[in-house]
């Protein structure tokens, strides 16, 4: 809660310098939003390759029975519902571009002239350094998925064992670099705030980007309060029932912005108020909240789609679905990491040359989006566990 005031405050302070027009505040102020746009950019890459291996080398570990599958089905299930939602709002409700001058855009690799057989290609690299150098996203989740998956299937040994533990200490120390960036972040959210706020005289901007948060909040109560109440009534279960027993889980959710720090309670709560069996919640919540991410797809693939449409790519139903396809993926590797869904999204776009300027813009209103998407995540977890214990008992 203290963090969230801070942020607000700093997310004041700038919109009141924006409003001042004063134009060496405004070089300053650009000046420092785009040094933290590019330290975004420095960690984010290495961040979510590493956390989709680690995420997908652990599943050996955490068991291949019927508890696991069930769990992975219903994970996928609901994330893709989640991703498709979000994909269909948008669609529907049509978010306009942002003037050009707030975003500086530059050209996209996904330009009308690419055909969709070609993007396809693009994405398969055939040199496994290439893909780092040219901060190629798409290419390197590729190679973190089949790199997580093999690491998986290899039979336990001190060889296996050495390059997991130094996987995930590389991840440990990328994510104290974020803590340190997310330490100093008020700082630039003043700057962002004051960018949005000196540029929000436009008009467009305020239309444009109020119809990108409809869309992704909307996206949020819509999986919320019909998608996943939908999944329990087809497993036979009451989603009033469940959800009244699992709102002191949710509701932490929604104040910590932690599926991680929530996990305790949400623990407690399944076994004590909704009565699932320990061996089912103790097994099927630490899995979920790992890879359980229903905000976190939605997210990543409206603002994909927002940002990519705002550097002149065309969006057609076959680049929707594939978005859709990396949304997933990339929302089941967003294990552990801080303001993951941001960073992943700017990762992604950052990799296909698309105007990453844009998330600076949307930075200020973050905090809100992410205490949302952590209250579903931790929903979807509780529902997800419930099925299970359905299934099986």
């Amino acid at each position: 809660m203290k963090k969230a005031i801070i942020w607000i405050g700093a997310l004041i302070v700038g919109a009141i310098l924006g409003l001042f027009g004063i134009a060496w505040l405004d070089e300053v102020m650009n000046f420092v939003a785009t040094v933290y746009t590019r330290l975004f950019q420095l960690l984010a890459v290495p961040t979510i390759v590493l956390a989709v291996i680690t995420t997908f080398a652990t599943f050996g570990s955490k068991g291949s029975g019927r508890i696991f599958g069930h769990t992975l089905t219903y994970t996928l299930l609901t994330t893709f519902a989640a991703a498709a939602v979000g994909a269909v709002l948008y669609v529907l409700v049509a978010p306009g571009n942002l003037p050009a001058e707030a975003i500086n855009p530059q050209p996209s690799s996904l330009t009308p002239q690419t055909s969709y057989i070609d993007h396809i290609i693009s994405v398969i690299p055939n040199n496994i350094v290439k893909p780092f150098f040219d901060g190629n996203v798409l290419s390197l989740l590729l190679l973190a998925f089949a790199v997580g998956i093999g690491l998986s299937k290899l039979p336990e040994s001190e060889n296996k064992t050495v390059v997991v533990k130094f996987l995930v200490g590389l991840q440990e120390l990328l994510f104290l670099l974020i803590h340190w960036l997310i330490w100093t972040l008020p700082l630039g959210i003043v700057a962002f705030s004051a960018q949005l706020s000196a540029q929000v005289t436009a008009g467009v901007v305020a239309d444009s980007i109020g119809k990108y948060v409809l869309v992704v909040l909307g996206g949020n109560v819509i999986q919320f309060f019909v998608v996943l109440p939908l999944f329990l009534l087809i497993r036979g279960l009451n989603p009033i029932h469940v959800l009244g027993r699992m709102m002191p889980a949710v509701l932490m959710a929604l104040f910590t912005k932690s599926s991680a720090a929530t996990l305790p309670v949400t623990m407690d709560t399944a076994e004590n108020r909704l009565g699932i069996k320990k061996n089912i919640s103790r097994f099927v919540l630490p899995i979920c909240t790992t890879i359980n991410m229903n905000g976190c797809a939605a997210f990543i693939l409206v603002t994909s789609l927002f940002v990519m449409q705002n550097g002149g790519t065309i969006l057609t139903w076959d680049t929707i679905l594939l978005w859709i396809l990396v949304s997933v993926v990339s929302a089941v590797g967003n294990a552990g990491v801080p303001m993951g869904c941001y960073f992943l999204t700017l990762s992604l776009m950052s990799g296909i040359g698309a105007p990453v300027a844009i998330l600076g813009i949307i930075l200020p209103i973050y905090t809100i989006i992410d205490m949302v998407e952590t209250a579903e995540n931790v929903w979807s977890d509780s529902c997800v566990s419930a099925m299970v214990d359905r299934d099986l008992h």
